[in-house]
């Protein structure tokens, strides 16, 4: 959906998931094991990778949305930005961080000031703002608001709330999605369970094991347009 604003898709040619590091993959540097033991290689991708896109505005999507029962694995914020103030960003947000605690510990949730960024000396300048000496020290240093690789949802993202809205579901619309992370994979296991309709809004969707799916092969943008 954020395509649109300028921000890279996660799987596709330019995406995320498809750029690394210098020395490791995408799906190496976004663990919570590289952030404890390389947290210097860890923040300086994530900042590149992510809050460099911070600016960015939202697009006809996003304002679409604004009024519908969304929950987004994108972490870009744009929809709160789009006026949807009632969304769950279940993934995270990346303007925002954490305690660095242990899962399931009830923490605060707080803005990143990455304004504060000094590009010119970045490893030392994210280290003060995510108060890191050498290692991330639990309960002390903070952690970008961001579900890891090996993580695993809490209600710190939002999970039970999702859940009980999907439940509640006389339609789940998908948009965009791959189909390769476990929240889609829960909703689909709702709808099975609770003969709910399904759509899937995607170029090159994904073909669900399920009968009660319609398949829209188009953008999201199209698919707003039409609708």
């Amino acid at each position: 959906m954020s395509a649109e604003s300028g921000i890279p898709t996660f799987r596709g040619e330019d995406g995320f998931w498809r750029i690394g590091s210098k020395n490791y993959t995408p799906m190496e540097m976004a663990t919570r094991a590289m952030y404890m033991n390389k947290p210097d290689e860890f923040l300086a991708w994530y900042y590149h990778r992510f809050a460099t896109y911070r600016h960015h505005g939202p697009n006809d999507v996003h304002v679409w949305l604004s009024d519908k029962n969304l929950i987004t694995q994108n972490i870009d914020g744009l929809d709160g930005k789009a006026g949807n103030n009632d969304y769950i960003s279940i993934h995270g947000r990346l303007d925002k961080m954490t305690l660095f605690h242990e899962q399931g510990d009830p923490v605060d949730i707080i803005e990143t000031p990455w304004d504060k960024v000094d590009e010119g000396a970045l490893a030392q300048s994210l280290f003060s703002i995510f108060k890191i000496n050498d290692l991330p020290e639990l309960n002390y240093s903070l952690k970008p608001y961001v579900l890891l690789f090996d993580e695993f949802y809490t209600n710190l993202y939002g999970i039970d709330n999702a859940i009980e809205r999907m439940e509640r579901a006389d339609k789940i619309v998908f948009m965009g999605t791959s189909f390769s992370v476990n929240i889609t994979n829960m909703a689909m296991d709702i709808a099975m369970k609770n003969n709910i309709e399904v759509e899937v809004v995607d170029p090159d969707p994904y073909i669900l094991p399920y009968a009660k799916v319609t398949y829209h092969k188009m953008s999201a943008l199209e698919f707003i347009n039409r609708n």
